[in-house]
Parts: structure tokens; sequence; C-alpha cells
């Protein structure tokens, strides 16, 4: 992360500070501003850095598969489901899962989220069992959540633990000083 202006110090030192916690962690801007690169700078300075870093974008994957990449599933449980796999949050269990588009995800895998956020264990579909994961979340997304949760589109109380911390990066048109920096930086 590059930038000495004073909106992207603001950012620095947000991060240094959420990475000495385990809190979920919001992050919103633009397209470009750096999402996924905030996460992993949360990631590597926290206690996790030496577990897993897995960014998901969510709003690439079909509706019909997101349960599956989320929390995995059992050989059989779908057409196609050959052999069992383990999903995201488990791959993770002792990092950081990065749910990027967060906004994109379905209502009904939202239910299913907030149980792994609350309960800290996930079900594969078609799964019998659950197991434990330890797992911290980011999300990312370019939308207004607020307005979404009004127009219920987004549950309320996923909302409000995917919000402990919120990190706003502010686009570069906000912080033209940092532009010869950034200029430099992806000459060198």
């Amino acid at each position: 992360m590059v930038g000495a202006s004073p909106p992207i110090r603001e950012v620095f030192a947000t991060v240094a500070k959420v990475a000495e916690t385990d809190v979920s962690v919001l992050i919103q801007g633009e397209s470009g501003t750096g999402k996924e690169l905030t996460a992993r700078a949360i990631h590597n300075r926290s206690a996790r850095a030496h577990g897993p870093f897995i960014a998901l974008n969510c709003g690439a994957i079909p509706e019909t598969l997101i349960d599956s990449e989320l929390f995995g599933h059992a050989r059989g449980a779908f057409t196609g489901a050959t052999e069992a796999r383990s999903g995201v949050f488990s791959e993770a269990h002792g990092g950081t899962v990065l749910l990027d588009e967060i906004g994109e995800i379905p209502l009904t895998v939202q239910q299913r989220l907030l149980r792994v956020l609350q309960e800290h264990e996930v079900r594969p579909v078609g799964g019998t069992g659950s197991r434990k994961v330890d797992v911290r979340v980011i999300a990312a997304t370019n939308v207004d959540l607020e307005e979404m949760v009004r127009q219920q589109r987004f549950r309320p109380d996923l909302y409000y633990r995917l919000h402990v911390v919120a990190i706003r990066l502010p686009p570069l048109r906000e912080r033209m000083d940092d532009v010869p920096l950034i200029v430099a930086h992806l000459l060198e």
C-alpha cells in the first residue's frame, strides 16, 4: 500500500489497530481502491499471518454454487459432486477469508454465513455433521450495504456482524498528493 496523504494515513492507522484484534472487518470502496490489498495487509500484520489467506469473489460465483464454495459439500450432494469438497471456510482454518463483493451473496446463503460468524462452524452441503472453524472474516464491497439492508436485500444481523470495524478506502481523486508516490512505486 502506497501513499502519504491524510486519508491513506488514516487507513494505515486503522489497519495497524485492527490487525492486532480478531474482529470482523468490512472494507468499503470503489473498484480499484485496493480492498484486497488492504485485507492482505490486515492478515499479514495479524497473529493469523502464518495461516492461509483465501480471497473469494462472491460476485463471480453462480448462485447455485456459492453454498458449495463457502461451506463445502459431501460426495453426491448434487449432480456433479463426485467427491467431497471442504469449502473456503475449512480451507482457511487458522487464517483469514476475504469475502469480496459480499453484497452479491443471496439471502439464503447469508443466513448460513451468519451461522459461521456466530457459531464458528460449517456444515457442508449434503453433509450430516458440522465442523468447527477458526477463521477471521474480512468482507469487502463497492455497494452501500446499509441501503441494501433498508431494501431488505441484505440481512441486518449479518451486516452488523461484518461491520464490527469498517474501513473506507478513499478513491485516488480524494488523495491526489499520492499520485507521484504511486507512479514512483510503479516505475520502480
